[in-house]
């Protein structure tokens, strides 16, 4: 038996809904991690996944952010808020982390800020929110316990990962400080899970709705299940999905997933 994960940055699950659930049940997929669901927690359609065998946990946002994940297995919920400490001067009310275990596996669903424009407030917090991240998530890893943590990074990491460097090198997903507190993030001892199955595979995971960059294939990837050792060892199989891109009324990323040994 497998377990198949994913993560997908729906870009408002009230908009694209009935593509979520029939795209669950058409990948037999076990777990799925969303971003930018866009809604508050009262109107999170958790009726819906129950119909097709799925329990949710979810965070809500009006019109902005928001995370969830849909299981085929129980959910115990650890934490809905990415801790705030001591350095950090400023609270933190964006609907932006979810770290849950779902048999025996820690998994944390994110949507990293954007950080743009850069330099300014919203790259700060972007870099402060990483900073945070990345504390948390050597906590998690200190315990030995096996550990996915997924979702919509907004990090460009290497130029491989992007159709055209030249268009964001000033841009917050691809500014060093961006790119070397991502690599500070998986050197807690993370593997892109992507990467260590394709290391020199260029594929993007979002294209932009403008100038016809999923035409022109001009997309990038920043969608990401980063693993721990104890996942490497049973993983079997990763990918990105793009087919839901190509679709009407599409949102502008893709499903990214990666499916693994059911042995937790």
């Amino acid at each position: 038996m497998s377990l198949k994960v994913a993560s997908f940055n729906v870009n408002s699950i009230k908009m694209r809904l009935p593509k979520v659930i029939n795209w669950l049940e058409e990948t037999n997929t076990n777990i799925l991690l969303m971003q930018e669901t866009k809604t508050v927690n009262e109107n999170f359609p958790q009726n819906e996944f129950l119909e097709k065998g799925y329990n949710t946990v979810y965070l809500g946002q009006k019109s902005y952010n928001g995370v969830a994940i849909a299981s085929k297995f129980k959910i115990e919920k650890i934490s809905d808020n990415l801790p705030i400490y001591e350095q950090d001067s400023k609270t933190d009310d964006q609907a932006r982390f979810l770290h849950v275990k779902i048999e025996n596996i820690n998994i944390i669903c994110l949507y990293l800020p954007n950080g743009n424009p850069a330099p300014g407030p919203k790259y700060d917090y972007k870099i402060n929110w990483m900073r945070r991240l990345i504390k948390y998530t050597q906590m998690i890893y200190d315990t030995n316990e096996p550990l996915i943590l997924g979702g919509d990074f907004n990090v460009i990491q290497q130029k491989i990962d992007c159709h055209d460097v030249s268009q964001w090198l000033d841009d917050a997903l691809y500014l060093d400080e961006t790119r070397s507190k991502m690599k500070e993030l998986i050197n807690v001892g993370l593997i892109d899970s992507y990467r260590l199955k394709h290391p020199n595979l260029t594929e993007y995971s979002f294209w932009d709705y403008q100038g016809g960059a999923w035409q022109k294939d001009n997309g990038i990837r920043i969608d990401f299940l980063l693993i721990s050792p104890e996942i490497v060892d049973i993983l079997i199989d990763v990918g990105i999905d793009k087919n839901l891109r190509g679709q009407e009324k599409p949102s502008d990323h893709t499903p990214v997933w990666i499916e693994i040994e059911e042995k937790y």
